[in-house]
């Protein structure tokens, strides 16, 4: 699609990095190689074509919607978690709100048992895939046995000509305890220390954005392994608050969804980025309307019950400014 000229210059300069966890974006055919029977018409969740599509249509409009205020336009890269498939992702920029945009995505299968993975959509208008891999998170649960869980997905591409380093995230759950499968989380920063420092044998200064779903706060150990090694910079410790998160759980506000940016990201070089602004998308249209509930993320499901919501998430972005 192409943008009207009427656009203001900082708009047109202005770009939308945004990640949003979908909540379990199954389509509803039954994979036999995965844990998916849930999310079938006569599954657990009654998960029908009907339902699918309906919550295809939120999604879509949720994301042409982030950042779009200041920009115009809607955000430049997307990296999502809880998608089963490229069909799926292949469905949702199809749906009403995304089609007339020029989106692509990246997305690879990974070993999650459930079948639930990552996947970066772009504004191929905007951005430019280099090259793009699978990084394997090879972690053990406490018997001794694999956590068959996410991928990392790294993408390198240009972003508006400049060489960007992508990482999409969805690190161990923390279903087993908080404490209890922390070292889970800092293997996840460690991997990825390892995958830059390859990176950073070729490059003296690359430019990083390592989005995702971390399963841990901006303060958590596994958060300050990765930010502290790399001299990176996470912008979402300052949206940290009692009263405000990305997710809620048991009454209870948490800010695990994040955007993390390399340094080069604060300079005013011409033809670069720099950083602009953080922000959690949390607007009223995504939030439970009223009851015990009201203002936290409004879901598809709570348990058995369909409530035909959005996601158990809000979205996070940073906008970058491009430099003329």
């Amino acid at each position: 699609m192409l943008f009207p000229f009427s656009r203001s210059n900082k708009a047109k300069n202005l770009h939308t990095i945004a990640f949003y966890n979908l909540e379990n974006l199954f389509d509803s055919k039954d994979d036999r190689h995965t844990l998916d029977n849930d999310f079938t018409p006569n599954g657990f969740k009654k998960w029908t074509d009907k339902r699918y599509k309906k919550k295809l249509n939120k999604l879509s409009s949720t994301i042409s919607k982030l950042g779009l205020k200041s920009t115009e336009h809607p955000p430049v890269l997307v990296g999502v978690a809880e998608i089963e498939n490229g069909k799926v992702a292949q469905d949702l920029l199809s749906a009403d709100a995304l089609r007339e945009f020029d989106y692509d995505y990246v997305h690879y299968e990974s070993p999650d048992e459930r079948g639930i993975d990552t996947a970066l959509f772009f504004l191929k208008s905007h951005f430019e895939v280099l090259h793009s891999e699978p990084i394997a998170l090879l972690v053990n649960n406490s018997d001794g046995i694999r956590d068959t869980t996410r991928d990392i997905l790294y993408v390198k591409g240009k972003l508006n000509g400049e060489i960007t380093h992508i990482f999409v995230n969805h690190w161990p759950s923390r279903r087993a305890g908080g404490q209890e499968t922390e070292y889970k989380r800092v293997e996840a920063a460690q991997t990825l220390i390892a995958f830059m420092e390859q990176i950073e044998m070729e490059e003296a200064v690359p430019n990083y954005i390592i989005m995702g779903d971390f399963n841990d706060g901006p303060t958590a150990e596994s958060i300050k392994t990765l930010v502290n090694s790399r001299a990176l910079y996470n912008p979402m410790i300052k949206l940290l608050s009692p009263d405000r998160g990305s997710a809620n759980y048991r009454r209870t506000w948490a800010l695990f969804d994040q955007i993390i940016v390399s340094h080069s990201f604060l300079n005013y070089e011409k033809n670069t980025h720099s950083f602009a602004h953080a922000n959690i998308f949390d607007e009223r249209f995504l939030t439970e309307f009223k009851g015990r509930y009201a203002g936290n993320p409004f879901r598809t499901f709570v348990g058995k019950k369909y409530l035909g919501g959005y996601s158990d998430h809000f979205p996070v972005y940073i906008q970058l400014k491009y430099n003329v």
